[in-house]
């Protein structure tokens, strides 16, 4: 069995962590035999968060007898010192413990840090002290924001986003993790859905002794084919490394990270979460992206002017308008009651 150490935290864990994002779109029962299924076949880290509706939840009914055998991660989201505590004991309740083992900052637009405005790094520190928390990670989807954080010394872990896209940048920001000794926990190992071949992301990612991959989890027959990987983890084959080129030819322009970079837009488009819509619908209750608020966000997209302004400020070199165009053709087809 492959297992991760996450840096200066001393967790060590099987290499297939349990994203509980997806989840969210099962029933309490549905959800209560996935999780337990995946403990009992050798997954102890579960990775969610206040902002994921009921995971928390499902989680805590799922694990609250056996606590003290898995290591729960969970976010916030918070950027006050209140909202701070009324998310902890909220997440707190749901799980049904009286601890975490990682609390991370949920992709804030800033690095915390103590003697910032919000105070909410100081609230991280007190709720240590206070045994709430056991560790301190933050997540993110921009990388100066993670390369500050890094840079900082004040996290034990790092959640991001690395796949075999991963650009050289990401793949540099794994090794610099590994020499601040900082867990480095990776989401959206499969792109949030554009990778589909399990075996070549498994193995890619095995190749960072210090990375731990949190695979988002819906359905049983996806679990099975992760829990497979304890026993019998993929090795990276010339066979693997052909498909892991061909979708990086094929795929690399259709990620969008969610970094931010490429704002504003002239005419208003929020352009970090509309282009990667798609993702969203698959992977959580679509019902949350239905809103009339949402809705608005989307329609902006018919608006764009194709100045090429995000195109010159990304990062990743994505083709911005044009993932614009199908993520809002997607959510059309699912406002108009078609299943992606």
């Amino acid at each position: 069995m492959e297992t991760v150490r996450l840096g200066k935290t001393e967790i060590v864990t099987n290499r297939n962590g349990f994203g509980a994002l997806p989840i969210q779109r099962i029933s309490d029962e549905e959800a209560v035999s996935l999780i337990c299924r995946a403990y009992d076949q050798g997954m102890t880290f579960f990775d969610t968060a206040r902002f994921y509706t009921d995971s928390e939840h499902k989680l805590g009914l799922a694990l609250k007898k056996v606590r003290d055998k898995v290591f729960i991660a969970s976010k916030t989201a918070a950027v006050t010192r209140a909202a701070f505590w009324q998310d902890l004991e909220t997440t707190l309740g749901n799980l049904q413990t009286d601890y975490l083992d990682i609390y991370q900052f949920h992709n804030p637009e800033f690095c915390p840090k103590p003697g910032d405005e919000s105070g909410v790094y100081e609230c991280m520190l007190e709720a240590k002290e206070q045994g709430k928390i056991r560790h301190i990670g933050i997540t993110n989807h921009r990388l100066g924001i993670a390369e500050e954080a890094i840079e900082s010394g004040l996290y034990e872990t790092l959640q991001f986003p690395f796949c075999y896209l991963a650009t050289p940048e990401e793949i540099r920001m794994v090794s610099r993790c590994q020499e601040a000794d900082m867990g480095f926990i990776a989401m959206k190992a499969l792109s949030g859905g554009l990778i589909t071949n399990s075996a070549a992301a498994y193995a890619f990612v095995a190749q960072y002794e210090n990375v731990l991959p949190i695979w988002g989890v819906q359905q049983a027959a996806e679990l099975e084919e992760f829990l497979s990987y304890i026993e019998n983890p993929p090795m990276m084959t010339k066979a693997l490394q052909t498909i892991i080129d061909e979708d990086r030819d094929s795929l690399a322009g259709n990620f969008c990270r969610g970094c931010g970079y490429c704002l504003p837009c002239p005419v208003g488009i929020e352009i970090n979460n509309c282009a990667r819509m798609s993702l969203l619908l698959r992977r959580s209750p679509s019902e949350l992206q239905l809103t009339e608020a949402v809705q608005e966000k989307m329609s902006k997209i018919e608006n764009c002017i194709h100045c090429g302004q995000c195109v010159k400020k990304c990062p990743y070199h994505l083709d911005t308008p044009e993932l614009l165009a199908r993520n809002l053709q997607d959510y059309k087809e699912v406002l108009a009651g078609k299943a992606l």
